[in-house]
C-alpha cells in the first residue's frame, strides 16, 4: 500500500529520500562505468536564442581554469570591444584571441571583403586547432560566415572531421547552424528564445550583450 508523504515523520522523509539518492547513484555510477572514449569534441551551439557564444566563452574559462591553453577565433565581432575579450587578455599567453571579423555583414555592405576576412579568420582557426598548444579553440559566430557563403561548408565540414587533432575541443557558435556541421558535431545544443528585452526597445548592454 503506498504511503502518503504527509503521514510521514521526517526521519521517516529523509530517510526514503537517502534511499532513493543511494539507488540513484548507484544507476548513475554503473551508467559511468561504460564511458570510457576521451576524445576532442567538435561542439556547436546555435539557435535563435542569446547564449550561444556566452556558453562557448563559459567552456573556455573552464577549460583555462584546469590550466590548459585556449584559442579564440572572433568571425564577426573583431570591431567589438567585448567583456569576454577584455577578461581574457587577463591570462596573458594562456590564451591566443584572433580578432578578424570586421562588424556584422549589413555594417560592412562589402561582400568581397566580407570573404577575405572570414578566410583570413579561417586560416588562423585552422593554425590554431593544428599548433598542438591549444586544448580548446573557440571559432564564435563561424555560423554567420557558413550561413551567407563566405566560406566552403564542405572545406570546414572535411578539416574539423577528418584533420582536427584528435585531442582538440573545437567550440562554433552561431544562428542557422548547417545541418551538414550538425551530422558531424558530437555535442548540440540549440538556444531556444523566449523572451528577449530588444523586443521591447531595450538596447544592447554592457555585460549582457557584449
Amino acid at each position: 500500500m503506498a504511503v502518503n508523504k504527509e503521514d510521514m515523520s521526517e526521519a521517516e522523509l529523509d530517510a526514503r529520500h537517502a534511499e532513493k539518492m543511494r539507488k540513484k547513484k548507484a544507476a548513475r555510477d554503473k551508467i559511468m562505468e561504460t564511458k570510457t572514449i576521451e576524445k576532442g569534441l567538435v561542439i556547436v551551439h546555435t539557435g535563435k536564442g542569446k547564449g550561444k557564444s556566452t556558453a562557448g566563452f563559459g567552456m573556455v574559462f573552464r577549460t583555462l581554469g584546469h590550466g590548459h591553453r585556449v584559442g579564440v577565433v572572433q568571425f564577426v565581432k573583431g570591431r567589438i570591444e567585448t567583456g569576454e575579450r577584455m577578461a581574457l587578455e587577463r591570462f596573458g599567453d594562456q590564451v591566443t584571441i584572433k580578432r578578424m571579423g570586421e562588424g556584422f555583414t549589413w555594417e560592412t555592405q562589402d561582400r568581397q571583403r566580407d570573404i577575405s576576412a572570414a578566410r583570413q579568420a579561417w586560416d588562423a582557426a585552422k593554425e590554431l586547432i593544428l599548433s598542438g598548444d591549444h586544448k580548446l579553440v573557440l571559432l564564435d559566430e563561424l555560423n554567420i560566415v557558413l550561413r551567407y557563403d563566405y566560406l566552403p561548408l564542405d572545406e570546414i565540414v572535411r578539416f574539423l572531421r577528418d584533420e582536427k587533432p584528435e585531442d582538440v575541443h573545437v567550440i562554433v557558435t552561431g544562428r542557422n547552424a548547417k545541418e551538414e556541421l550538425i551530422e558531424i558535431a558530437d555535442l548540440v545544443t540549440e538556444m531556444t528564445q523566449i523572451k528577449h528585452p530588444f523586443r521591447s526597445g531595450v538596447k544592447p548592454q554592457e555585460g549582457i550583450e557584449f
